[in-house]
């Protein structure tokens, strides 16, 4: 039986399915080169928790608890929709250690082939175009990419040395510069993927990448399921850790629905905010 959520804001109280929810914010509509729509997506306990850092190792990792089968459809419900997504080099080398799944395509797994019919159905290519954000340029680039002829764009700051650069260069791979110092930035990353036609940008890249973007007046919308769980633990990731954000991080509820069967039948909610400086 398909799982059904109900919609708290706008607040008619309705049940609806699940699937599709995502895809009804017609995001594949907004945005345009010249003002991309940029989103993130993440899920985050009570306490605001997004993941937990081993004291062992220094890795970070989602806990399984904070995660579940209706957050992944509406994640690859979010992806779908995205021109281009945006990615780290650290993920792509956990990936490469087998640390995690790979998630740089969509509607594939048997589950949600109905999301790659969508996003056909609707006159986008068969997979999003990948970005990559490194400052070290050191990362392996994943088998899958060839494999699905995603087009791929690699973006690094300055002060990346110039060596690493034309590394990737001579190897074919095109190296964007977004940033004067050692760090990728927000506006600048995002007016460079606006320049090679990219209306909607889907970030995947964790907080320090959403947070630059958000400070930059680049972010349109942040959506976030927030899981009925309280995680503790000392050692953490949350969504902001830098100064105070101020105007910045001002956002307004756009939509909320409520799930009381996810994860592991503790309830969940479903929130998309509007960023409200987005643009400028």
């Amino acid at each position: 039986m398909p799982a059904e959520i109900i919609e708290l804001y706008p607040p008619t109280g309705r049940t609806r399915t699940l699937d599709g929810t995502y895809l009804a914010h017609d995001l594949h509509t907004l945005g345009t080169p010249g003002q991309p729509f940029v989103y993130a997506n993440f899920v985050s306990s009570l306490d605001g928790r997004i993941a937990v850092v081993e004291a062992d190792t220094g890795e970070s990792y989602v806990l399984e608890d904070l995660t579940s089968g209706h957050d992944w459809r509406l994640f690859q419900e979010l992806q779908a929709q995205a021109d281009c997504v945006v990615t780290h080099g650290g993920y792509l080398r956990a990936l490469a250690a087998g640390k995690f799944p790979d998630i740089l395509q969509v509607g594939i797994a048997k589950q949600v082939l109905d999301i790659g019919t969508w996003r056909s159905a609707h006159g986008l290519q068969r997979q999003p175009s990948i970005a990559i954000v490194s400052r070290t340029l050191d990362f392996p680039i994943p088998p899958s990419l060839e494999q699905h002829d995603q087009a791929v764009h690699i973006v690094t700051a300055e002060g990346t040395p110039p060596d690493r650069v034309k590394l990737w260069r001579d190897r074919g791979y095109e190296v964007m510069i977004a940033g004067g110092g050692v760090s990728v930035e927000g506006g600048p990353l995002i007016r460079a993927l606006g320049a090679r036609g990219y209306a909607r940008l889907y970030l995947m890249a964790g907080p320090q990448l959403i947070e630059t973007v958000l400070r930059d007046g680049s972010l349109s919308r942040l959506y976030l399921t927030m899981t009925h769980q309280l995680i503790g633990g000392e050692r953490f990731h949350t969504l902001i850790a830098g100064p105070r954000l101020g105007g910045a991080g001002r956002l307004q509820l756009n939509t909320l629905f409520y799930d009381p069967a996810a994860p592991k039948g503790t309830g969940q909610w479903f929130a998309s905010f509007d960023v409200r400086n987005a643009g400028g």
